[in-house]
């Protein structure tokens, strides 16, 4: 179906052509130069852009280019490789949650509803990739949380863990080829951010504990992720 059939189908009022005509019409009285930047882009003149290349245009994930900071070799060659290395992050957090929930640290409804609900998305991440990977999947790393999942300190290192999920699944997404691997990444992608703002919010209902890199999220490469990953002392 070309761009524009689907813009028809969506648009069945007009208001999508009507508010990307106004988009640019004042772009064009701000200057010429972002203009010219929407012509390249494929927005001007009625063309109708993908948003995955729109998001790749507009966003700072724009900056990592295709094929770079994948993971490392060990974790296995291109799309294989980077669902280990999600898998990888996904137990750790499964594990995580899973001692937090045998601690029953949780207290209050809302922590209560949080943990639950966490447990079961993290535990359940790990299973849809161990099954995608099937026997070319990495086993479990052998983890020690210490006072981590103590009812002072769980809340807080749940933050940190799920935004550094957000940070290496943006970074990765334009490295994965297969496009059901996409589709499932991104999926992961928007629960880990939805987890880590209800962390945030638990803490304290502040602007950065909710969007902490501000509007948009900033990619990690995996070198970056693992790093902050081996800084936390949890894998053995």
């Amino acid at each position: 179906m070309s761009s524009e059939k689907l813009l028809q189908q969506f648009d069945v009022n007009g208001d999508i052509a009507e508010t990307h005509y106004n988009a640019v019409e004042q772009l064009e009285a701000e200057g010429d130069s972002r203009r010219g930047f929407l012509k390249k882009a494929g927005l001007a003149g009625g063309a109708v852009m993908g948003s995955g290349a729109l998001l790749a245009a507009l966003t700072p994930a724009g900056a990592m280019a295709k094929g770079k900071g994948a993971p490392p070799a060990s974790f296995g060659k291109g799309d294989i490789g980077i669902l280990n290395f999600a898998l990888t992050l996904e137990y750790l957090e499964a594990a995580f949650y899973n001692e937090a929930t045998k601690n029953k640290v949780a207290k209050g409804a809302q922590q209560t509803a949080f943990l639950k609900t966490t447990t079961t998305d993290e535990n359940a991440h790990v299973a849809f990739l161990k099954k995608a990977l099937g026997s070319k999947a990495v086993p479990a790393p052998k983890v020690e949380f210490g006072d981590a999942t103590s009812a002072a300190k769980w809340i807080p290192t749940s933050f940190a863990l799920e935004n550094t999920g957000v940070h290496a699944y943006s970074g990765q997404v334009l490295n994965i080829s297969n496009p059901a691997y996409v589709a499932a990444a991104a999926s992961i992608l928007t629960i880990e951010a939805r987890h880590a703002s209800v962390a945030g919010l638990l803490m304290k209902p502040t602007e950065k504990n909710m969007t902490p890199d501000g509007p948009f999220d900033t990619p990690f490469t995996a070198a970056q992720v693992l790093k902050a990953v081996e800084g936390t002392g949890f894998l053995k």
